[in-house]
């Protein structure tokens, strides 16, 4: 399969990321700072936020990287991702967002989360964190990649360092949260890194 490639040279040297979730563009600034082009947030640029409407990660993204694209003029990215909490049949899956409320609080969706386990006196705490990126050009051409990082939810929240639910969230392998790691290990092994992984290999970088 051939995907298009972005070349910043060709692309306008800009990259927009279709995100207003700074948590999120400063990890995706930091996965894609190695070549070379000028990252900016649709948030920076004053872009609506679009309904994100879709029935699943990769429809989302696809929705939030075209209006991006579109309405900026450049090649954008789109990430749309979850916690799936398997107890909870995936929820909040791509509602994850939507559970911390209109003031985006995550305390507040974590609780949900635990709540909800505690209700249904679920023993099963495996979870799995998902994404989807999409790459979009202003004509509609789009490049769509997925990852996955599986771990167990665990309570009180513990560290700072990550954003959304991480605090509660502890990848298979490891005995701390992903908000206790240091971002360069956060990298190495998050849902996101390893869609990142794709995208790079498919879109970017050499021939």
């Amino acid at each position: 399969m051939t995907h298009r490639r972005f070349n910043p040279k060709d692309d306008g040297g800009k990259l927009v990321i279709a995100s207003h979730n700074p948590g999120k563009v400063r990890e995706i600034q930091d996965l894609l700072a190695r070549f070379g082009a000028e990252v900016i947030s649709a948030g920076e640029l004053g872009l609506p936020e679009p309904v994100e409407d879709g029935a699943t990660f990769i429809a989302n993204a696809e929705i939030k990287a075209l209006a991006a694209a579109r309405g900026s003029g450049h090649v954008a990215l789109a990430d749309d991702s979850g916690l799936c909490v398997h107890a909870l049949g995936g929820d909040p899956g791509v509602y994850s967002a939507r559970w911390a409320g209109p003031g985006k609080d995550f305390a507040v969706a974590m609780q949900k989360v635990e709540d909800a386990l505690d209700e249904k006196q679920a023993g099963d705490r495996t979870a799995h964190f998902a994404c989807a990126l999409c790459l979009a050009w202003p004509d509609g051409h789009v490049e769509t990649f997925e990852g996955q990082v599986h771990g167990t939810m665990t309570w009180p929240a513990r560290g700072t360092k990550g954003f959304g639910y991480d605090p509660t969230f502890v990848p298979d392998g490891h005995a701390i949260t992903f908000a206790e790691m240091d971002p360069e290990q956060k990298h190495t092994m998050s849902h996101r890194a390893r869609a990142f992984e794709k995208l790079v290999a498919a879109c970017f970088g050499d021939e």
